[in-house]
């Protein structure tokens, strides 16, 4: 049994006001040529295949295009909702879909329904479990002691009654503890969506989403394919890839990646304008890439984008990095906002208003209004 992994296409983005369509179409067009040379009997989408709930009408047409070619070739399709996506319009017409072998996850409904396939070895079921929070699960079974990620997901497998001496796949969009993180996913409120590996550990491969750096937790069989494209500058120097898995009989597996080329690189470039601009003339570099730039001039340059432009027509950032920037970021506490969770936050916003810090009755209260929030019902 052959597979392919996807997750976190995010079709529709668009990043600094960007459109990033055109770059989508291009890694599917490729993604498409290594089924047709690899011949995978499945791909999986783990989620987050839109960027938004409801996404424009140029996202759904494109991915309606992929999995259109995707059943045309033959390969069977499953699909889950993730946390950027709304399963219920994702999961639309899935019933039809099944007769041409796509298979699009509704939102959880106290159940886990299996899609299975056939190889030589016998059985391979494939666990589809769309973007959960505690809340959802709570919901179907109030009497399980769900207080956190990890036993919600712990109880929607209990509650799927897996038989695990067969050969069994999750597909599954949370966040793991241990995994590394980019800025362009969507951070939880002091990792509360932390859930632990160990609630896995019976599946024979376990196909995450929601994570756009390619990594594996702990073990080959857990793993983050990653999103297709760069979707934000702190993964300009990752490569991205997606996995080729292979299982044989159970026990028996093997994971390939395969490497994805982007049609534009998402590129930083750092020194003063001269030597930028520069740049342009005496490297390699490719003026079509995008590009952020950070320029080390101690005065900034008038209309420095629109001049940069001329040169990286497709400049989505510019930033300077001198003794202006470095000391108002000084300022700033010493330590980083985006680094401190958001009950530290709040700890300090109450400290400057009020000339004290918080008691640790109040800091309880807070942590718990922050959990509620947090596990609630909200996307």
């Amino acid at each position: 049994m052959k597979f392919l992994h996807l997750s976190d296409l995010h079709l529709g983005k668009r990043l600094n006001e960007f459109s990033l369509l055109e770059d989508q179409q291009y890694i599917l067009e490729s993604i498409l040529g290594l089924v047709s040379n690899e011949k995978p009997q499945a791909v999986v989408i783990a989620g987050d295949v839109y960027d938004k709930p409801v996404p424009p009408v140029e996202a759904v047409r494109l991915f309606d295009k992929f999995l259109t070619a995707l059943a045309s070739a033959g390969v069977a399709v499953i699909v889950i909702g993730g946390n950027h996506d709304s399963s219920d319009r994702l999961s639309f017409g899935s019933g039809l879909f099944k007769g041409s072998g796509v298979h699009i996850a509704p939102a959880y409904s106290g159940d886990i329904k299996a899609v299975t396939l056939s190889d030589e070895w016998g059985k391979v079921n494939f666990y589809p479990l769309p973007f959960i929070k505690p809340a959802h699960v709570n919901r179907f079974w109030p009497d399980d002691g769900i207080c956190d990620y990890t036993s919600a997901v712990r109880t929607a497998l209990e509650h799927a009654e897996i038989d695990y001496s067969q050969r069994n796949v999750l597909v599954c969009h949370q966040f793991v503890t241990g995994a590394a993180r980019c800025e362009s996913e969507e951070l939880s409120v002091g990792g509360l969506d932390n859930v632990d590996s160990s609630v896995f550990s019976q599946f024979d491969y376990v196909a995450l989403g929601h994570i756009h750096g390619p990594q594996k937790i702990g073990t080959e069989h857990i793993r983050y394919c990653g999103s297709p494209l760069k979707y934000s500058f702190s993964e300009s120097l990752q490569k991205k890839s997606v996995p080729m898995v292979e299982m044989g009989k159970k026990g028996d597996i093997n994971v390939k990646l395969l490497p994805l080329v982007p049609r534009r690189e998402l590129k930083v470039l750092r020194g003063t304008y001269a030597s930028v601009t520069a740049l342009s003339f005496t490297s390699k570099l490719n003026a079509e890439d995008y590009y952020k730039i950070i320029l080390t001039d101690e005065e900034d340059v008038p209309e420095g984008v629109s001049k940069l432009r001329m040169f990286y027509p497709n400049l989505m950032s510019l930033e300077y990095d001198n003794s202006r920037t470095r000391s108002e970021a000084a300022e700033v506490d010493g330590e980083k906002i985006k680094d401190k969770t958001p009950m530290q936050l709040f700890e300090d916003l109450y400290e400057r208003q009020n000339g004290r810090p918080m008691t640790e009755d109040m800091q309880k209260d807070v942590k718990e209004l922050i959990e509620s929030i947090w596990q609630g019902d909200g996307a």
